[in-house]
């Protein structure tokens, strides 16, 4: 039988699988989108809930690190192996101390020991594990549905279903390009269901290009291993990943402490800054320095690394991003480019909002349907008298508020963040 092209490109094909993937995925592709987006602000939203979490930034030079180190230790005497320290990237913030495998946890996907330490007093501010946060929860849900393994690799199937998805929604889009001004026309004077479409179409077009690359990288961060044997590159899936580099040097009485270690480490690369280090894990465990040069995308995980032995001060191993082959730059930017870093801090909002875009479209895809099936009633709206009459009210609404201080709503947005962290626990427990 011959190869017929357009049987496979036959458009009622492609509807019933933009249409059966959104109705069997779509509220799943919403969950992932939504939490990925508080996702964003996890750090400001775990502030907001834990206020206790902001440092009053003194004039004072911080503690060495040898000296935080100590005070975790003596917080929590009975946990015996490496500690992982996470720089602050705020003078008014913590320093997050971080232990990989505690016994409390030890049946869990992931759920890291993470302790917030003062880093001008030493204070411990608390101590909290992985998962049992509002923040942490809501990543863990974006990574794999709070289901483990298995939920990471629904996450990763759903990344794959996504795109196909989005590219038959565009196939099903494409008018010409002699209808492509129309294309882009939202009309607002032929019904509510008209509307809906219209915005359908164009939020999926506009958000295309962002979701097909969420999805790629998405689900390269779901199976590293995959990408890492396509582009010859190993340990490049994320920046806390690397080689096992033991300690070669005899045991002494005068081991290397963790301040001159870092400046071990900070002398192959003295514009660098240090975002990680983790103490070495018995006596052949060495000093892990974790560093960011400035061309390097990964804000959180970089890829500079300088192992250094604890008993002679020698360097054993380094990874520098500058000697990366093509591959490995391009294993490399799977993180940064899904999170939004490799644009700054200034492409958040965008992220943010890319997040909620599979949301919109399921529940606009959604209405349609259902006012197809007769199950929804269309109804005329008419925005411009909607927009005005909104504008009146928030106006007014505003006038009434403008004495209202930020510190007396803020009361109320806490109360609000709490509730909705303790729905979360009662469904946890």
């Amino acid at each position: 039988m011959p190869f017929q092209f357009s049987h496979y490109f036959n458009r009622t094909i492609w509807l019933k699988c933009h249409l059966y993937l959104a109705l069997w995925f779509g509220l799943l592709f919403s969950l992932i989108g939504l939490t990925g987006s508080l996702s964003v602000y996890r750090a400001e939203i775990d502030l907001l809930l834990n206020p206790d979490l902001h440092i009053e930034a003194q004039q004072d030079q911080p503690l060495s690190l040898d000296k935080i180190v100590a005070q975790v230790r003596k917080f929590h005497p009975n946990r015996h192996g490496a500690w992982t320290l996470e720089m602050p990237r705020r003078p008014d913030s913590p320093i997050i101390v971080w232990f990989e495998n505690p016994k409390e946890s030890v049946d869990s996907f992931y759920a890291p020991l993470m302790v917030a330490v003062n880093p001008y007093s030493g204070e411990v501010i608390n101590s909290r594990f992985w998962g049992s946060t509002l923040t942490t929860w809501l990543l863990d849900c974006h990574t794999h549905l709070q289901l483990g393994a298995d939920g990471r690799d629904i996450v990763a199937g759903l990344a794959v279903l996504l795109s196909i998805s989005v590219v038959s929604g565009l196939y099903l889009w494409w008018p010409g390009f002699s209808g492509l001004y129309k294309a882009f026309k939202v009309r607002q004077n032929q019904g509510l269901m008209r509307f809906l479409m219209d915005l359908h179409r164009v939020v999926g077009v506009f958000s295309a290009g962002f979701l097909l690359l969420l999805s790629f990288t998405g689900f390269h961060l779901a199976y590293p291993e995959l990408l890492e044997n396509l582009t010859a590159s190993t340990g490049m899936g994320h920046g806390d990943t690397g080689p096992t580099v033991s300690s070669t040097a005899a045991p002494n009485d005068n081991p290397v402490n963790i301040t001159q270690a870092v400046l071990v480490a900070r002398g192959l690369f003295p514009s660098s800054e240090v975002r990680r280090v983790t103490t070495p894990a018995g006596e052949l465990g060495t000093y892990k320095i974790n560093l960011r040069q400035k061309h390097e995308l990964n804000q959180h995980h970089p890829f500079t690394n300088v192992w250094v032995d604890r008993w002679s001060g020698q360097i054993r191993s380094v990874t520098n991003p500058i000697k990366f082959s093509n591959g490995q730059v391009f294993t490399t930017w799977q993180w940064p480019l899904h999170t939004g870093e490799a644009l700054g801090d200034s492409s958040r909002l965008l992220w943010f909002i890319l997040g909620l875009t599979p949301l919109t479209l399921w529940l606009s895809g959604v209405a349609n349907w259902l006012s197809r099936k007769g199950l929804l009633q269309d109804k005329p709206i008419d925005l411009k008298a909607f927009a005005r009459t909104r504008g009146q009210q928030l106006f007014k609404t505003a006038v009434r508020m403008r004495k209202w201080s930020a510190h007396k709503l803020q009361p109320w947005i806490i109360l609000a963040i709490r509730k909705m962290a303790e729905l979360i626990d009662r469904y946890k427990n």
